[in-house]
């Protein structure tokens, strides 16, 4: 067991940025390819090449499991998220970086509770805590939104056009989608 991880409560940022760095595909390593980035997980660091180095609230290795990554970066803004607040998670990076990865397909049977991403367990514990409080009615409104080339498309609702999907903030500060 390695030291407990230092939560960042929603409470005390208003965004809190992570990084995680993913291990080299099979395909990296069949051709010698080698990684370019270090990181100091004491320090928060990132190093890319020799002298580039980048600070994050949390830096995660490329032995970071999927449930350690959702405990760390997730988990503590599901208790925002039950007291009210607007909470969101954005994976971010270039093609091939490993955002689907981390974020997760409920839809793909195969893959072991082990490897699920972050979709699948929160949305697994936001049930759980729904379902143990019952006292209280919940409407719950999801939204699994891509950004391309400055297109939003919703990846719940097939049929959507990239054009027809708006964010709003109403004047009662709900955010959602037009």
């Amino acid at each position: 067991m390695g030291p407990k991880p230092q939560h960042v409560r929603a409470e005390e940022t208003a965004v809190c940025v992570a990084v995680r760095v993913r291990p080299l595909l099979p395909k990296e390593v069949l051709h010698g390819q080698q990684s370019c980035v270090r990181i100091d997980p004491d320090q928060k660091t990132l190093t890319l090449g020799t002298n580039r180095h980048f600070q994050f609230q949390d830096v995660l290795d490329e032995a970071c499991s999927q449930e350690s990554a959702y405990n760390r970066c997730v988990q503590s803004l599901l208790e925002s998220f039950f007291q009210g607040f607007n909470v969101t998670v954005v994976a971010y990076g270039q093609t091939g970086s490993g955002k689907t990865y981390s974020i997760g397909e409920a839809s793909i049977s195969s893959i072991s509770d082990d490897e699920q991403g972050i979709i699948p367990r929160a949305m697994a514990e936001i049930f759980k805590l729904v379902d143990e409080n019952d006292l209280i009615d919940y409407t719950i409104r999801v939204s699994y939104l891509e950004v391309y080339k400055e297109e939003f498309r919703d990846l719940l609702e097939v049929q959507t056009s990239n054009k027809d999907i708006l964010i709003r903030e109403d004047d009662k500060g709900n955010v959602g989608k037009l």
